[in-house]
């Protein structure tokens, strides 16, 4: 088990070797989440818990939600070893039953392959990575159930896929308000996206891009 610190915060965080660990994503969409001391939030596929953490600088209404009960373990571990408070439930979010939350994140799988020679055999790190226990329509249908009238809805995908999930949001009622997109570096090739949407119209919001290879790029949020 390592220990690593989530860039930005001064928040440890521990990582069983055999469970997904976060990455520049995580840290790219932990970056640019917001929300008012007080909202309740929810984080879809919490993992080990890093976005909590991003998210517990604003408020301390959280929860978490992942399918296995090792993985909430060290998700519980690790707010108890920040001083962080958080819900941490087990159980898959198609089945998951709650007042709706103003705040929901997420750092979803991003493979929709269904080519089983291409999966890994690690079971968490094929439920972080593959889509096969949440497809994109099953974690919308999630997110439209779960989500305030007024709430923002956060996310982290392949920005090669990004058309494909601004389609799908507006299938379930979802509308595009801000984007952002990651370079590996300055006149590099496009490597993430993140997305916020909302049930209700609100004017788009894009800012300029952040770069992988210059992580306090992440931090820099400058409207177009």
């Amino acid at each position: 088990m390592k220990t690593d610190y989530l860039y930005g915060t001064d928040y440890r965080i521990y990582q069983p070797e055999n469970m997904y660990h976060f990455n520049s994503d995580t840290e790219f969409l932990g970056r640019m989440i917001e929300a008012e001391n007080g909202d309740a939030v929810l984080d879809i596929g919490t993992c080990t818990g890093a976005l909590l953490l991003y998210a517990s600088l604003y408020t301390d209404n959280l929860t978490g939600i992942d399918l296995f009960e090792e993985v909430c373990v060290a998700a519980r571990n690790n707010m108890a070893m920040n001083g962080v408070k958080a819900e941490i439930v087990c159980g898959r979010i198609q089945d998951y039953v709650h007042d709706p939350f103003d705040v929901i994140i997420s750092n979803p799988p991003y493979f929709a392959t269904k080519n089983d020679a291409l999966k890994n055999e690690n079971p968490y790190v094929l439920a972080a990575r593959h889509e096969d226990y949440l497809p994109l329509d099953a974690l919308f249908d999630s997110v439209k159930r779960l989500l305030k009238e007024s709430g923002t809805f956060y996310m982290v995908h392949r920005a090669s896929r990004m058309e494909e999930i601004i389609d799908a949001a507006q299938r379930h009622g979802l509308s595009l308000w801000t984007k952002r997109i990651s370079f590996d570096k300055p006149g590099g090739r496009e490597k993430a996206c993140v997305l916020a949407f909302s049930m209700q119209k609100r004017k788009l919001v894009e800012y300029k891009p952040a770069y992988m290879n210059d992580r306090d790029s992440f931090a820099i949020k400058e409207a177009i």
